[in-house]
């Protein structure tokens, strides 16, 4: 829990940068939203540098008023995660917002071999982002294209990872830590390891834990900020359920 206390409203229009902890199947937005609506009737601008899927959980930094004007910076920042990968089969978002389908038989794999892998993917790589993905080309984002069941065009994107480390294997379920750049996206990072070995992998659990020098550890939850926001407004709190309906 974070222990950032704020003592006015005024402090969220001069500039404020809220470390938020996104709840599972909540998009970024569901998140931005949320906090935006608990200003009303003010209206101050409210942002988020650098989405989460909505099946990944972690840390979201939100930024207000003036510090808005920052986002594109902590955007940039170095990203630390922590994950699970399923070995033994594919999907074609990559995670489990679409079922399994290529199945692989995992017995022969051993640990030593899982582990090995790693190397491929340290340093400067390159990978394609998954066809469901936020990105936009042409004005309109590849997931409303591959929805339709439209082709479409992936291009290459350079990106670093600084450490990957296996820290559980049993599979067919591997857990791991990665420290990565800007623009990194660990569905395809997951699924192109699961190509290394000659098999198939997607991932099954993602948490953003560090963005630059922020930390998981240092975040709020949505209610605990919303009800900051409200008290200080001078409206009465709001529970769980009125959160939870996003």
């Amino acid at each position: 829990m974070s222990t950032t206390t704020f003592t006015n409203i005024q402090d969220f229009a001069d500039g404020q940068l809220l470390l938020v902890n996104k709840p599972y199947k909540w998009t970024s937005f569901d998140v931005v939203g949320k906090i935006r609506n608990a200003f009303k009737p003010l209206k101050l601008k409210v942002g988020h540098a650098g989405t989460l899927d909505p099946l990944a959980t972690g840390l979201l930094i939100i930024c207000t008023g003036k510090m808005t004007k920052q986002i594109d910076t902590f955007q940039a920042e170095e990203k630390e995660y922590t994950g699970t990968m399923v070995l033994g089969a594919t999907t074609p978002t990559y995670d489990l917002e679409s079922e399994p389908e290529q199945k692989f038989e995992t017995s022969h794999l051993t640990e030593d071999q899982i582990k090995a892998t790693c190397a491929q993917f340290t340093g400067d790589i390159q990978q394609y982002p998954p066809a469901h993905s936020a990105i936009k080309i042409d004005g309109e984002r590849l997931y409303e294209k591959a929805r339709r069941g439209e082709e479409v065009e992936l291009r290459l994107r350079n990106v670093t990872i600084t450490e990957l480390e296996l820290t559980r294997i049993e599979l067919p379920e591997v857990d791991f830590r990665v420290v990565c750049s800007k623009g990194t996206y660990i569905r395809s990072l997951v699924n192109d390891f699961g190509a290394a070995l000659n098999n198939g992998a997607y991932l099954s659990r993602l948490r953003r834990t560090r963005s630059g020098n922020y930390r998981i550890e240092d975040a709020h939850e949505v209610l605990e900020l919303v009800n900051t926001i409200r008290e200080l407004k001078g409206a009465g709190p709001v529970n769980d359920a009125s959160v939870a309906g996003h």
